[in-house]
């Protein structure tokens, strides 16, 4: 939920007076039995235990404090929660309203967990309601990506809206709000309304009367009016001590065509206006939000009195904020369009197309969001969290198969040049599921260049001079000699294999095992492959707190192209997408950018113990 830059309080007092005012009303719905709790009261069945249920929508959900010293308490009155309860049937109604003016990232899928995940617990229902009052910013590509986001993530929406299906029935309140004397038509400026506002003014034209603010309101649909010439705005309280109690506006002038309502309207209403009111027309019985709306409690309820609406149970919880990377949007915005990253779905992004695209399985988002839980707790999560849960359903689910970053050439001197055979890998190790798949074994091999050094160690179990390791599923081999470059670099070495050896038959194994891929056919060298390999974004853990200088932080080694990687012709089938994980190198993923016999394959994350601890 995103209030419109004209709206937002600026300077710190102002900010500082939001957060007192709220907690005043925090304070005051605590003593009526509203969840206040800074952490959830729920439990690993229930993370929603501690919110009231739909009959229980009748307690006071908060207390406006006006500057003149009156008070509103707010609450349903028992016809009127009567009456929703007999729409609703008495289910748990939730909404997850993104704005589709961007992509979503792994803040929203906390928002989904909690908005699809409470009425699921319930077997309720959860909207998908577009937020889409700003024609300017939004895309049918933002609209169509949310939606198979949403579907990406397992959630299913009971409906699909968009707050443009209500721009008649909002004009109407509007209106209704007008005739109430509760609206006013207001010819200042956005600066002037600023100005104004911190100085504790009115408009002057808010005593204008209802029928002259009708008939202007009138000719502003009418398009009688420049942009910025005319707003309508509440009546609320200018001198509140909540600054979003400051007659906030109601509608604004935007010759824009809408990509919903296409050029119906000239007139668009606010988030401020918008919200609360679509809550109240889809019988929403929570709605949940993040803690930065808190403030804004006050002028949503107060909006729903004066109209005189059903009114839904309103509860905040903290937003999502992980170590090394950013999650506001306008940042995300920045790194996308000054390309410092390849993309809204570059895999280095907490976008979820990122993630998606990097390998990572939607039950492993949703299995960390319900692991952090839903509490009022502002609080920063370790990365490392998240790459648990990854590695969690990866581990679990993704077949394993051989494959080499960095080639090195073996040749193994007593294998007939033209042999040819296939030893046996397995997909699950150790797993009764487990499948079998070939790996084709010949005179030459490939290895990690990293699996041989000149000088051998107690505690390294490669490959050095004269020295023993087994090939995964294969045989032993021991280095008998090597080749150098003029530089000293390694260029090959020549080994032995030990074809008698047999798994289980008596002869113990060398305790190094190496990764390798065999030439397919003698002579025929393997499929080649690109990998990208990952990392944080950001070389600090809070790039935010760095200010105007956070660009600078991005980790310039945070994404390692590797060209030249060899792969089996079993992984050569791979399809964009699948997962894999690479033996003693991590969890991989193809990338849409693969192509037939040029594929391209993303580290996920790496195992738990990393690349070959080798010394």
């Amino acid at each position: 939920r995103k209030k419109p830059k004209a709206e937002k309080p600026k300077p710190a007092v102002k900010a500082e007076q939001a957060a007192a005012a709220a907690a005043a009303e925090q304070a005051a719905a605590a003593a009526d039995g509203v969840p206040t709790e800074d952490g959830a009261g729920g439990t690993a069945e229930d993370p929603f235990a501690f919110m009231p249920k739909p009959e229980g929508n009748n307690q006071v959900h908060t207390t406006v404090n006006f500057s003149d010293g009156s008070v509103m308490r707010i609450a349903n009155s028992p016809a009127r929660l009567a009456q929703h309860l007999k729409e609703t049937g008495g289910k748990v109604v939730t909404r997850f309203p993104p704005e589709p003016n961007g992509y979503l990232h792994i803040g929203h899928a906390k928002a989904m967990f909690v908005d699809f995940g409470m009425a699921a617990q319930y077997g309720g229902v959860c909207y998908l309601r577009f937020d889409d009052t700003n024609p300017e910013a939004e895309k049918q590509e933002y609209i169509d990506h949310i939606q198979e986001i949403v579907t990406w993530m397992g959630w299913k929406p009971w409906k699909t809206t968009h707050a443009s299906y209500y721009f008649d029935k909002l004009h109407e309140y509007a209106v209704q709000l007008i005739k109430a004397g509760k609206a006013f038509v207001c010819h200042q400026s956005k600066a002037e309304i600023e100005e104004y506002r911190e100085k504790g003014l009115p408009s002057p034209w808010r005593d204008r009367g209802r029928d002259e603010n009708l008939r202007l309101f009138e000719d502003m649909r009418q398009g009688l009016y420049k942009e910025g010439e005319a707003t309508l705005r509440m009546k609320m309280d200018h001198k509140n001590e909540n600054p979003n109690m400051w007659d906030s506006v109601a509608y604004r002038i935007k010759y824009v065509e809408h990509p919903i309502a296409g050029d119906k309207w000239c007139i668009y209403p606010s988030y401020d206006f918008t919200h609360c009111l679509c809550d109240a027309i889809e019988n929403i019985t929570h709605s949940l939000c993040t803690l930065e709306f808190e403030s804004r409690r006050a002028s949503y309820y107060w909006l729903l009195e004066v109209l005189d609406t059903y009114k839904p149970v309103v509860w905040e919880y903290s937003r999502l904020n992980i170590t090394n990377t950013v999650l506001s949007k306008r940042k995300l915005n920045r790194l996308v369009t000054e390309t410092h990253v390849n993309g809204w779905d570059d895999p280095r992004l907490l976008t979820l197309a990122g993630l998606r695209r990097r390998g990572v399985a939607a039950a492993s988002i949703n299995a960390f969001c319900k692991e952090i839980g839903i509490t009022r707790n502002a609080n920063v999560i370790p990365y490392h969290k998240l790459e648990h849960h990854i590695r969690s359903y990866l581990d679990a689910d993704s077949p394993r198969t051989l494959a080499v970053l960095r080639p090195l050439r073996v040749v193994l001197t007593n294998v007939p040049e033209q042999h040819s055979s296939t030893v046996r890998g397995a997909t699950l190790p150790g797993r009764p599921e487990s499948e079998p798949y070939p790996l084709p074994f010949s005179r030459v091999v490939y290895i990690e260049a990293t699996d041989f050094r000149l000088q051998d160690s107690k505690d390294y179990y490669g490959l050095a001079p004269g020295k023993s390791a087994m090939l995964r599923y294969a045989y032993p081999i021991t280095v008998t000699s090597y080749t150098q470059g003029p530089d000293g670099s390694i260029t090959g070495v020549q080994a032995e294999a030990d074809l008698g050896f047999k798994a289980g038959g008596g002869k113990k194994p060398p305790k190094g095992v190496l990764n390798w891929v065999g030439q397919p056919a003698p002579g025929q060298e393997p499929e080649r492959a690109e990998v990208r390999l990952y990392d944080v974004l950001f070389k600090s853990e809070a790039p935010d707190a760095l200010g105007d200088s956070w660009l600078e932080d991005l980790d310039p080694g945070s994404l390692e192209v590797v060209q030249g990687a060899m792969i089996t012709p079993e992984l050569a089938k791979a399809q964009v997408f699948d997962r894999f994980q690479f033996e003693r190198l991590g969890y991989f993923c193809v990338d849409p950018d693969s192509k037939p016999g040029a594929l391209v394959f993303n580290r996920t994350v790496t195992l738990k113990e990393s690349l070959p601890k080798f010394k």
